[in-house]
């Protein structure tokens, strides 16, 4: 059984990029102490994957990892890659799978939060916003864990929230 110490960090990595990327800015600077261990290190599976093989690589991550990260952004909740029903391998008029696999119709999202609920991992939400907004947030985790807001407003800019981050995934 391998240790649990990695931090798993998911989310709409197209629409929420700029946060993401912050988190890593966060980590990889000098002057912060913002500190993980990516659990996406390791077991990667690639693009082309069957999406039953990619929940697969998904899992083995995040049995490795005891802090769960979700950003949520606008279209988080509604994410739908990772459906068997996307699939080539799906058979729309049997609704199985032509290669003999189990048919799973959630996104990669709500498998990795329905796993990281399950698996009893500290859960952390954090918006690419300046609120938090539940109604955003994938309907398993909506009330799991800490949720913050990663930005903040002052004089009409807005600018990242290290220190309500930092806070979050202490």
């Amino acid at each position: 059984m391998a240790y649990r110490t990695k931090t798993y960090i998911a989310g709409d990595w197209d629409g929420d990029k700029d946060a993401i990327d912050q988190l890593y800015k966060w980590k990889e600077s000098k002057y912060l102490s913002l500190d993980f261990i990516d659990a996406h290190d390791l077991h990667q599976a690639r693009d082309t994957s069957l999406n039953c093989s990619i929940k697969k690589s998904l899992s083995q991550r995040l049995n490795v990892s005891k802090r769960f990260v979700l950003v949520v952004g606008e279209k988080t909740k509604d994410l739908r890659s990772g459906g068997c029903q996307l699939c080539s391998s799906y058979n729309s008029w049997t609704g199985a799978c032509a290669r003999g696999y189990h048919v799973d119709y959630r996104s990669y999202v709500e498998h990795e939060c329905e796993k990281a609920k399950s698996d009893e991992l500290a859960i952390v939400v954090l918006y690419n916003s300046t609120h938090v907004d539940r109604n955003r947030c994938p309907d398993c985790i909506k009330w799991s864990g800490k949720h913050v807001a990663m930005q903040y407003c002052k004089n009409g800019k807005y600018y990242w929230d290290y220190q309500a981050v930092k806070e979050a995934l202490s």
